[in-house]
């Protein structure tokens, strides 16, 4: 259980409270299920072996059911900031959730895969190294990055907030600062696409060259 008094950030406040409340009902229903079905079939078909994966600010969980779709024996874990999407996770018992914030994790394990999707563009740039340092270390193999991309850093007024959506390069942040990163494949989905449309989202796909 997160409580509120542990935050260090006003984005971690942002998205337990009213406001993280108010995205779960704006983001849900079959039809994101079914674009997201079509994105991590691209994305996991360049994948070898995923029997595990952590996501990182799951929400209720509309990229693990698709993912569940295409990987129906892969052990999940979640990570959720906020309460009410943390019952909406559990809801799915095979589901392993932890109810706090990104950067409060640790991992106990690796994974083969570690995701996070759209949630990067919500973290200021003074506490990216921390995460970007938890995605490398959870994973064994694998990690997926879908975000807003922009060459250079940049901040986007989100619904009326400040402070709140940043732009940037953060797939080549982290081939950056790891070494044995590499990538193994990357690409873009149009919001307007014909049929299974996203927020004009990148997704970049690193794998460690040294992989046990």
């Amino acid at each position: 259980m997160v409580s509120n008094s542990e935050f260090r950030t006003e984005q971690e406040y942002f998205w337990a409270g009213k406001f993280g409340d108010e995205y779960i009902t704006r983001n849900q229903g079959n039809i994101f299920i079914a674009n997201n079905i079509s994105l991590f079939a691209k994305i996991l078909s360049r994948t070898h072996s995923i029997h595990s994966l952590i996501e990182f600010g799951a929400n209720i969980g509309i990229n693990l059911q698709a993912i569940r779709q295409l990987l129906p024996q892969a052990e999940i874990s979640a990570v959720e900031i906020n309460q009410k999407a943390v019952e909406k996770l559990q809801s799915h018992h095979d589901y392993h959730v932890y109810h706090q914030s990104v950067f409060d994790f640790v991992p106990e394990r690796q994974y083969e895969l570690a995701l996070i999707k759209g949630v990067l563009i919500h973290i200021s740039s003074d506490m990216l190294a921390k995460v970007y340092e938890l995605l490398y270390q959870v994973s064994n193999r694998y990690i997926c990055i879908a975000e807003y991309y922009n060459p250079t850093p940049v901040e986007i007024t989100y619904r009326g907030h400040q402070g709140k959506l940043f732009k940037r390069d953060f797939a080549g942040e982290m081939l950056d600062k790891f070494d044995d990163l590499h990538l193994l494949d990357y690409g873009f989905v149009y919001h307007r696409d014909n049929l299974f449309p996203q927020d004009d989202l990148t997704w970049f796909l690193l794998e460690k060259t040294d992989y046990q």
